[in-house]
């Protein structure tokens, strides 16, 4: 056996434990009873908060695609991957909603794939999601990936070239695992905290109990539906109970202040949070927040949380969507600048330093901002200094034209 042989055995297949989603063997029952999969997770208010905010985030952000420059880069408008990527990936979905899909996949499932649609000349004319509860990522006997795409009509093989995939976390490079998944008895826990509270409310926000009699009771069944017929349910909360026969109601549930219902609720709260690495302050929990850190904390969500992602993003369609003779000429950049921005005031404050070190133009500022350029005849591209507001290539010419004092 070769060393190329050895080495793609030690990472031979690798593929789905069990039939439906995608490393299913992770999802499933939870310390707290509860089972845990991408749907049932999504219906916790936090995980459907947090796939929210960074799906949303992320197809929000503008992507366009750069050719680089002698003065460093420029948009590549003529590049059909332009377009692409930034109105229309395909016939029946727009930028957003395409972008949107693939990051709620690759939250829920730690991956996200897209078929790779080209002509004959190798350029690509759409992108398609696919599902990836569908997909199984198998390797060759000669060691090349192949994606396995289940439909109802069958199975099909696609190559690696054929398929865009942005991998999550992983253990082996090649696929990632779902963050659901891996926190399964977390979220699990937010599920059996919703559903106590839910069933506490159902039973009229009255612990359970049991109805004492003293003799014996025939039909016990019936009594206790006759008692859930009259006071079970929050429409029947704070009725009068009438007992008969010397009968007599003892509660035996624990209240949910005993049970630290709240708290627990709200730390589950914290803990979703923690696993998307989302600010608990963008799920409207601003308990730590104040006016004077939520801008910080702002900043630190892009820092620390989108900007992984985005480059995830970035390198990945790096990767599948280029030929390889552009890759060293072009590449796509997510814009977060407006995400970066502070208040008004900094901004200005800023700008105004820039411009009068000479490293900023009005143009580039008013590019910044989102404004039309001033034509250059009217100097919207002329550096300035400091002091007198000279241009900058004018900076000294003072001093090499005075003339030196005669001396006495």
């Amino acid at each position: 056996m070769s060393i190329i042989n050895r080495i793609f055995k030690a990472r031979d297949k690798p593929k789905n434990q069990l039939p439906g989603s995608t490393y299913s063997f992770f999802f499933g029952s939870t310390s707290s009873g509860k089972t845990v999969n991408e749907r049932t997770a999504l219906q916790t208010t936090a995980v459907y908060a947090c796939v929210r905010i960074l799906a949303e985030t992320i197809a929000s952000l503008p992507l366009h695609t750069y050719r680089y420059t002698d003065r460093g880069k420029e948009k590549a408008l003529e590049h059909p991957l332009y377009y692409l990527l930034h109105n229309e990936p395909n016939a029946e979905m727009t930028s957003f909603v395409f972008r949107e899909t693939l990051m709620s996949h690759l939250l829920l499932w730690g991956n996200a794939y897209a078929q790779i649609i080209r002509d004959g000349r190798g350029q690509i004319l759409s992108l398609y999601p696919l599902l990836p509860d569908k997909m199984t990522v198998d390797r060759a006997a000669s060691g090349e990936i192949i994606y396995q795409y289940r439909t109802d009509r069958g199975v099909y093989a696609l190559h690696r070239e054929d398929v865009l995939h942005i991998p999550g976390l992983g253990f082996d490079g090649l696929i990632g695992y779902s963050p659901i998944a891996m926190a399964k008895n977390a979220i699990g826990m937010a599920i059996a905290t919703e559903e106590y509270g839910a069933s506490f409310f159902a039973n009229g926000a009255n612990p359970g109990g049991v109805l004492e009699h003293p003799g014996v009771v025939k039909d016990p069944k019936r009594v206790r539906d006759s008692w859930n017929a009259v006071y079970q349910g929050s429409g029947n909360a704070h009725r009068v109970a009438v007992l008969e026969e010397g009968m007599k109601f003892q509660a035996i549930g624990i209240p949910p202040e005993q049970a630290q219902f709240l708290e627990t609720r709200k730390f589950q709260i914290n803990e979703i949070a923690r696993i998307f690495r989302v600010a608990p302050h963008l799920l409207a929990d601003l308990e730590k927040s104040s006016f004077s850190n939520i801008e910080q904390q702002s900043l630190e969500f892009v820092k620390y949380t989108l900007d992984p992602w985005v480059i995830r993003w970035e390198m990945a369609i790096q990767k599948a969507l280029f030929l390889p003779s552009e890759k060293k000429q072009y590449f796509v950049k997510f814009n977060l600048d407006g995400l970066l921005r502070g208040d008004y005031q900094s901004r200005m404050a800023g700008y105004a330093t820039g411009r009068q070190n000479g490293w900023l133009s009005a143009n580039d500022i008013r590019a910044l901002e989102n404004l039309n350029s001033i034509p250059p005849e009217l100097g919207g591209d002329v550096y300035l200094v400091n002091g007198n507001m000279l241009p900058l290539s004018q900076a000294g010419q003072f001093y090499e034209t005075k003339e030196e004092p005669t001396r006495a």
